[in-house]
């Protein structure tokens, strides 16, 4: 009953042709959807905290409701993981405090000064038995404190893949081919396409090492529709099309990210339940509804996206 690395989900994920889901976590409700569906589908989960939801719930918070989960579903191989880490003191706390996977983000910084970071996370990560990974290019989009505008996004570079991996040690390497961050990913009328042509170069130069997609949301219009029927006013919020992230889980990515969505339901729940009944103040009538869309949703992804369910029972028992 203890958390586990990524390392061994990986590698069944790609041998397998499936990702693992890392679902974005920020309070008790939505660890619990997470949990539920993913028990109830024997899928392996990482469920990762921001540099956001470390400073809305505190790190503590969020370690001890992952070690509850575990608490509840013994048998459920969990990975703890930061998203976005900024900085090697960050990346420190969480390896000090239980996480077992960070990654960190020094993708805004020249590639040289990158390797340089990233370095020295690996150097720390691995002396106390966690994993690390990293990002070469840049997304678009706004997540916590994620803000880059589309000018200054840029595609991976597969020429600059082997070098970085080779010189730091990282162990999963997130790459830009097309996704966004937040749930305005792309503008309407225009179609998404995400660019497989440098996933499959950089699976070519990088034969067998684990991929990474962030913003990966797929913003799903049920749950739009139900928002802006109930007070809401999401225009012309669009996500990656779920039949291309299901073919990127087929080749060498092995951790899709998803946060957006989970936002999406929560707040479909407490807004749907609000209208319907304006006498509601009781906090565990609304965020009951909101969690089981996350679980709906979650369950959704790992049957119909990442591929995952029935993949517990491939790995070596805890």
């Amino acid at each position: 009953m203890s958390l586990v690395t990524t390392t061994e989900m990986f590698k069944k994920a790609y041998e397998g042709g499936y990702a693992i889901g890392a679902f974005n976590i920020n309070n008790m409700e939505i660890v619990q959807g997470i949990t539920e569906a993913a028990h109830e589908l024997d899928s392996p989960i990482i469920l990762q905290a921001s540099k956001g939801a470390r400073a809305y719930a505190n790190s503590i918070y969020l370690v001890k409701l992952v070690e509850g989960a575990l608490g509840l579903y013994p048998d459920l191989p969990i990975a703890l993981h930061l998203d976005h880490g900024p900085d090697f003191e960050t990346c420190k706390d969480c390896i000090d405090s239980g996480f077992t996977s960070v990654m960190i983000d020094a993708s805004g910084e020249a590639f040289e000064k990158n390797i340089e970071i990233t370095s020295k996370v690996v150097e720390y990560a691995h002396a106390h038995g966690v994993v690390v990974e990293a990002e070469l290019g840049t997304l678009a989009g706004v997540e916590d404190d994620v803000n880059v505008s589309a000018e200054d996004s840029s595609y991976t570079n597969p020429e600059d893949v082997e070098e970085f991996v080779n010189k730091t040690g990282v162990d999963s390497l997130a790459i830009a081919i097309g996704t966004s961050h937040g749930a305005y990913k792309f503008k309407p009328g225009t179609k998404p396409q995400l660019r497989f042509d440098i996933l499959e170069e950089v699976t070519r130069r990088l034969p067998g090492f684990p991929i990474v997609l962030h913003g990966a949301s797929s913003v799903p219009q049920e749950y739009v529709k139900i928002i802006n029927a109930n007070g809401g006013a999401l225009q012309d919020a669009i996500g990656v099309p779920e039949d291309q992230l299901r073919q990127a889980a087929r080749s060498a990515v092995c951790k899709i990210n998803i946060d957006s969505d989970l936002r999406l339901g929560m707040t479909a729940g407490i807004r749907q339940t609000f209208i319907k009944d304006p006498s509601v103040f009781d906090p565990r009538g609304y965020l009951k509804v909101g969690r089981q869309y996350v679980k709906d949703i979650v369950s959704h992804k790992i049957k119909d996206v990442l591929g995952s369910n029935g993949a517990s029972s491939q790995l070596e028992k805890r």
